[in-house]
């Protein structure tokens, strides 16, 4: 069990001996006060970007449910005639290699995991790189019109100015026994969300017709599911050739009730197996660390039962399967593999003060949107 998971799974079950480490987090906390005051006083320098800069993070460590919401800001930007780009340090690809734009053919293994997802799923012109000024550089070369560029998980690189900020806060989750790392998961103190634009992933039955109206001002999204796809379209070209799963039978969907394996490698995995398990499946669930490059072989050993996965493992996993078909062919142990594995894509739903406050914000940078305020 990797050092990650380990702290991962005590933090969840807030373990007793998490405490030991309260020294170490007022040392990180200290560092991490310390540094934002550097950068607020100028002693630090940072970088002003020539377009208006929104960055979207959180002040916890693992998955708050930022990606769908990125991408569904972008979707929405997009239909509103705004010329939006995207940046990201790139997580899990190769550093050596950035600054980097982001195409529909990028690689997880160069480019990172959720880059590849937000362009799959926006189109948008995107670049990564750990410093994010290089990133905005290399994005605006290739993409001087654009109007907005949206940081993905810039939170804490203060080394970026940034004209709007959104902090994602997984509702469900909360913030452990709210304490700054190792001892607790929180990047920065909960003292960061005063005064900030926050939007509070929730589950999509809590607002009920008693406290809609108290609700009525506070930015929510909720998760989505949509409808089962199969990870291996029934052709993939590759190097110009067309390559189908061999199946005797259209691929039919597991259905709930059924049982199935439930393979997560994204920041916090349970609510991916609660969303199958509130779908009506019996999960068996598989958890690895956050961006998890899998292999086939470790595919192999969930025998028998469909297996269902997130759109952000997919992407890696699709890509391992089209490396391995373009050096030979598909064992029959892999075409049965491809027929068992299936994405549960998920859609981010916006409260709609989400998208009057992005009106707002968007409307002091002089960026006015061209339709309505809606989704």
């Amino acid at each position: 069990m990797s050092i990650e998971t380990t702290m991962t799974r005590a933090w969840q079950r807030q373990a007793a001996w998490l405490w030991l480490l309260l020294p170490v987090s007022w040392l990180y906390g200290f560092i991490t006060m310390v540094r934002r005051q550097a950068y607020k006083i100028g002693l630090f320098s940072s970088y002003h970007a020539p377009v208006a800069v929104m960055v979207i993070g959180n002040i916890t460590v693992g998955g708050s449910g930022k990606t769908p919401l990125i991408i569904a800001l972008v979707n929405y930007l997009q239909k509103q005639g705004i010329k939006v780009g995207v940046i990201s340090r790139g997580y899990g690809g190769d550093s050596n290699q950035m600054p980097a734009l982001v195409h529909a053919d990028s690689l997880p293994s160069i480019v990172g995991d959720e880059p590849c997802l937000i362009v799959n799923m926006t189109g948008a012109a995107m670049a990564v790189c750990p410093n994010r000024k290089q990133a905005i550089t290399t994005l605006l070369n290739a993409h001087p019109d654009l109007q907005l560029i949206i940081a993905d998980d810039g939170l804490q690189h203060y080394a970026l100015q940034r004209d709007i900020e959104w902090i994602v806060v997984d509702a469900s989750r909360g913030f452990g026994n709210q304490q700054l790392l190792p001892t607790g998961f929180l990047r920065e103190p909960m003292s960061r969300l005063k005064g900030a634009n926050v939007v509070y992933h929730e589950k999509a039955d809590r607002t009920t017709e008693d406290n809609k109206q108290a609700q009525a001002k506070r930015l929510t999204m909720h998760l989505q599911a949509d409808k089962l796809q199969p990870l291996w379209p029934s052709a993939v070209e590759i190097d110009g050739l067309s390559v189908a799963a061999k199946t005797s039978m259209p691929l039919m969907p597991p259905i709930p009730n059924g049982r199935v394996h439930a393979v997560s490698g994204i920041g916090y995995p349970q609510r991916f197996f609660d969303t199958l398990l509130s779908l009506g499946f019996d999960v068996i669930g598989h958890a690895y660390p956050d961006h998890y490059d899998f292999s086939l072989t470790e595919l192999l050993q969930y025998s028998e039962l469909p297996i269902i996965v997130t759109s952000k493992d997919a992407v890696k996993i699709r890509a391992l399967l089209i490396d391995t078909s373009s050096r030979q062919p598909l064992s029959e142990e892999y075409q049965e593999l491809i027929n068992r594995l299936w994405v549960l894509p998920v859609t981010a739903v916006l409260s709609d003060s989400c998208y009057v406050s992005l009106q707002q914000q968007l409307k002091a940078l002089n960026i006015n949107l061209s339709k309505s305020t809606k989704a």
